[in-house]
Order: structure tokens, then C-alpha cells, then sequence
């Protein structure tokens, strides 16, 4: 744990590997002066992949690692040599993670308790090279694809923890001895507020085969979904909890009323998530042992008059008088609570959130035998000329500005051409002007 605080909010950056770039060559052998295109295809960029690990609790290590990267694939080589592949790079998640793109806090997946990897990005496709190129009326081209870009992006990972019931209550009400008491949970307990930093899980054992997960979420402070506070942090860890205990100090031992306590409570979960304060709730009426025996039936009977819709369970953790029956009632609730609550949808279409622009490369050059005569040619620019029509006037200005956008009047320019000077473009013909 860094800094003694649980994390469970993280912002990261990921960037799949780039595919390598399609090689330019030629054969070169002995009593053939004019070999053929022998360039390589590159290799693919490796994958951005999440995975589940069951081991992992919090997001502490994307704390201190915040930059995930995929190898990039390598150029490819002489005599149709492939480039090698990139590594992929493969993140571990704790169980519960809901990944979200940073920009717009969407959620792109829910890694919940999932045992299939997540492939968030593939690799770019190697270019293809030069060999692909060679036609009957081009047979030594000089040009290869460029790789497939690398997709990069910042994300989000928010932890929303998985348990089956979730203890919510004020500070120092008694959760964390609850959990103690019930479950092989330890957690640490000193008695002033807002103590526990750390939800802690806790799996409960009925015995016969009968178990669920229990949460202490920590303590919430009224303003907590407006971000007063840590309550807000919390908060998304009781999403998830098909069940709540919402225990309250029933002996008022801090001058604490208790159905204002509750009412504060729900108020804030209602304002976080109105679902959440329609989760199925057991009042846990804490510190019995603390009252007078005489005093506690009224004690009960107002807290079950404020709330006749909700059972009320008295108990005292400390001394574990009717935990039994609590736990009992519990593991019944969760049999027939909804079961509406335990994953996210995403809410971003991968397909349009991991598109990339694929480059057909091209090449611009001066005839070397020719003087003021330029070449410009390869396949981006046959893919334009597939739809342009330059004798239309519209399509003619479309043809010159497309040579704007793609840098090629730039290449042009960097070779030396002239006003009046020369450039064929596949069977048509040119004059340079400014």
C-alpha cells in the first residue's frame, strides 16, 4: 500500500506496438544486372492486453507504473526477409476493474471476474514490401507500405470492488469488528473516525458449502458523492454488493442518533447511484451490549417504526451475541436479491475507438535522365487516381490539393523543381507553377 491509502482509481497510458515497415530491395546476383524487387514484408506490432489476476487487491502498482507499451514491429529485409513481430504487452488487473477511456470517462470494458484475456489493441499490421509492388509496367518499384500506427491512449482503471454484501455505516460503528468477527478478514481497528482507508474483503463461511464475500466499505461522510471528503473513493465499491448491512452505534455511544445517522447514509447513496439506495438492506442495530437490557426494545422498535420496509437485526460484534442469525438473514437476501448489479456495459464501440488510418506509400522523384522531368507515383497515388477525375475541373482542384496534404508539392519543392518544369503522374503530364 502506498502511502497507507487504497488505490483504486488509476490513469495510465497505452500504446500498442507500431507494425514494421516493408523494406525496399533488390536482387542482387552474378550475371543478373537488373534483379527483380526482393524487399520484405515488416513485422506486426505487438498487442495491449488486460488480464484478471485473482492475487491482485488494489491498483497500487499503477501508481508507480503508469506507461504500458507494446514492442513495435521490425522493418522487413533483403530477399523477402519478414521482419520479426513485436512483443505483445500484457497488463494485470485486480478482479473487479472497469477499464474507461480517460477523455470522455466512458466505459470501454468490464474486467469484473472475466478469465478471458481482453485484447484492448492489436499491433499494426507490417507494410508490405517492395516484392508486392512489381507490375508489367512497373517492375522495379522503389516503394514499400509503411507499417500500420501504433494506437495510443490514456485510460482510466477503476477498481469497483466484487463482494456479495457490502457494510456501510459511520465511522467507527463497528464494521471492522463486524468483519473480524465473521469472516477470515484482519482488519486493523482503532476507534476514531474514518480509520479504515482500505475496504476490506472478507469471505464468510456458513459452513455446508454455504459462503459469500463480505465488504467493509469505508466509513461515508455526508457529502461524500459531492466529493467531500474520501467517502466518494469508496463509494463505487458498493455498485457491485447485491446486499447491504448498514450497521448504526444503536447505543448512541458517541451521542450519535441513529435513524439520523441512517438518513444521512441512504441520502448519500441515493445522491451517488438512486439503484443503490434500492439495494436489498439489513439495519444492523451494533453495541446492544452497551445498552441497558430494559432500554433496548424501544431502542429497536423506533429504529423498525422509521423503517417498517427494512429487517432490523440486533447484535453486538464485540461480544458476538446475534451475529449468527445476522449472517443467516444475509446469505437468504442474497439468494433473492437481483442479480442486475455486477457488470458494466461499455459504452464505447471498440471497432471506431481502436481505428487507425492505413498509409499506401508512394514515391516522388527526379528522371535522371530527363532534365526538368519529375516522377510521382506508387500505390496512394493509383488508389486517387481510381476516383479523381482530372479532366473535371472539380476533380483537378481535388488532385492538387490532395498533392498539398500529402507533403508531395513539399517533396517536389526539397528536389529543386522549377516553374514550367515537368511532373507525370501515371500517363498524365503536368507543368509546375507556384
Amino acid at each position: 500500500m502506498s502511502n497507507g491509502t487504497f488505490a483504486d482509481r488509476a490513469k495510465i497510458f497505452v500504446r500498442s506496438g507500431k507494425g514494421g515497415d516493408g523494406h525496399v530491395s533488390f536482387r542482387r546476383e552474378l550475371y543478373v544486372p537488373n534483379g527483380g524487387p526482393d524487399g520484405g514484408d515488416g513485422g506486426k506490432g505487438g498487442d495491449v492486453i488486460f488480464i484478471v489476476d485473482k492475487g491482485l487487491n488494489t491498483l497500487t502498482d499503477f501508481k508507480n507504473v503508469r506507461k504500458y507499451k507494446a514492442g513495435d514491429g521490425e522493418e522487413g529485409g533483403k530477399r523477402r526477409c519478414h521482419g520479426a513481430n513485436g512483443k505483445d504487452i500484457v497488463i494485470k488487473v485486480p478482479p473487479g476493474t472497469v477499464i474507461k477511456d480517460f477523455e470522455t470517462d466512458k466505459v470501454i470494458v468490464d474486467m469484473a471476474d472475466s478469465e478471458e484475456p481482453f485484447t484492448l489493441f492489436t499491433g499494426g499490421r507490417g507494410g508490405k514490401g517492395n516484392m508486392h509492388y512489381a507490375t508489367s509496367t512497373m517492375q522495379a518499384p522503389r516503394y514499400a507500405q509503411p507499417g500500420e500506427p501504433a494506437i495510443e491512449k490514456y485510460l482510466v482503471l477503476e477498481l469497483k470492488m466484487i463482494a456479495d454484501v457490502g457494510l456501510v455505516g459511520y465511522p467507527s460503528v463497528g464494521k471492522s469488528t463486524l468483519l473480524s468477527m465473521v469472516s477470515n478478514a484482519r482488519p486493523k481497528i482503532a476507534d476514531y473516525h474514518f480509520t479504515t482507508l482500505v475496504p476490506n474483503l472478507g469471505v464468510v463461511s456458513l459452513g455446508e458449502g454455504r459462503s459469500f464475500v463480505m465488504a467493509d466499505i469505508p466509513g461515508i461522510i455526508e457529502g461524500a458523492a459531492e466529493g467531500v471528503g474520501l467517502g466518494i473513493a469508496f463509494l463505487r465499491h458498493i455498485e457491485r454488493t447485491r446486499v447491504l448491512l448498514h450497521v448504526v452505534d444503536a447505543a448512541g455511544v458517541e451521542g450519535r442518533d441513529p435513524i439520523e445517522d441512517i438518513e444521512a447514509i441512504t441520502a448519500e447513496l441515493r445522491s451517488y447511484s438512486p439503484q443503490l439506495a434500492e439495494r436489498p438492506t439489513i439495519i444492523v442495530a451494533n453495541k446492544m451490549d452497551v445498552l441497558p437490557e430494559e432500554e433496548r426494545p424501544a431502542v429497536v422498535e423506533k429504529i423498525r417504526k422509521a423503517y417498517p420496509d427494512k429487517p432490523v437485526v440486533e447484535i453486538s460484534a464485540a461480544t458476538g451475541e446475534g451475529i449468527q442469525g445476522l449472517l443467516e438473514k444475509a446469505f437468504d437476501m442474497i439468494a433473492t436479491a437481483p442479480d442486475d448489479v455486477m457488470e458494466f456495459s461499455p459504452e464505447i464501440e471498440l471497432e471506431d475507438y481502436a481505428s487507425r488510418e492505413v498509409e499506401l506509400p508512394y514515391t516522388v522523384e527526379k528522371d535522371p535522365d530527363q532534365e526538368g522531368v519529375y516522377h510521382v507515383e506508387g500505390p496512394r497515388i493509383e488508389r486517387m487516381l481510381g476516383y479523381t477525375n482530372l479532366e473535371d475541373e472539380k476533380g483537378f482542384k481535388f488532385f492538387q490539393d490532395f498533392m498539398v496534404k500529402n507533403g508531395i508539392i513539399e517533396e517536389l519543392k526539397a528536389l529543386g523543381i522549377q516553374e514550367g518544369d515537368e511532373v507525370r503522374v501515371y500517363g498524365w503530364a503536368f507543368d509546375y507553377y507556384e
